[in-house]
């Protein structure tokens, strides 16, 4: 299927399943400060009443979430582009220079505006047509640690929303009325 294929429908807010792979699939979101910066974020956007989170999983070398928003796309450029700068200027505050390095190597060529790429290109939104389509994605990201061998049950994972589902603490509540 071409890159093409996969597009946020303008004026459309229906909930999309997206998903944000950190380049070259580094394992950068397992790290505590960086998967803090991405919920600080989510949390963020979702107190400003830009965006609304369904369901949610932070695993190590990407994030799947299904989201709603006016204007979804604007919401996920400015998620990506915010969390990626705040997680290299950690890195960089760290003396990370292993991890600086390899983001600087992904750097796509025509990118002229940053020295580093910490997401690849594009999230790849599928619009959530029906309510049995929203119960497949949500079992989808919430099963994904499990499925990685992360843990043997999916409300185990901290970084998920698997747990608010199950009736637990989260650590950043979505929308679960839908």
């Amino acid at each position: 299927m071409s890159r093409t294929s996969y597009k946020f429908l303008k004026g459309d807010i229906n909930p999309y399943f997206v998903t944000s792979t950190v380049v070259d699939w580094l394992p950068l979101l397992v790290i505590p400060e960086i998967a803090k910066i991405i919920l600080n974020s989510l949390s963020f956007l979702q107190k400003e009443k830009r965006i609304i989170f369904y369901a949610y999983v932070i695993m190590k070398t990407h994030l799947h979430s299904i989201a709603s928003a006016d204007n979804i796309s604007k919401e996920m450029a400015n998620l990506r582009s915010y969390t990626a700068r705040i997680s290299i200027d950690y890195f960089k505050e760290h003396n990370q220079q292993d991890i600086l390095q390899q983001l600087s190597k992904q750097k796509l060529t025509h990118r002229k505006d940053r020295e580093h790429q910490f997401w690849q290109e594009g999230v790849q939104p599928k619009r959530i047509h029906d309510r049995k389509m929203m119960h497949q994605k949500i079992l989808y990201i919430h099963e994904n640690p499990v499925r990685k061998g992360y843990v043997e049950k999916s409300e185990d994972w901290v970084y998920s929303s698997a747990g608010l589902y199950d009736g637990n603490d989260g650590l950043l509540n979505v929308f679960m009325d839908w």
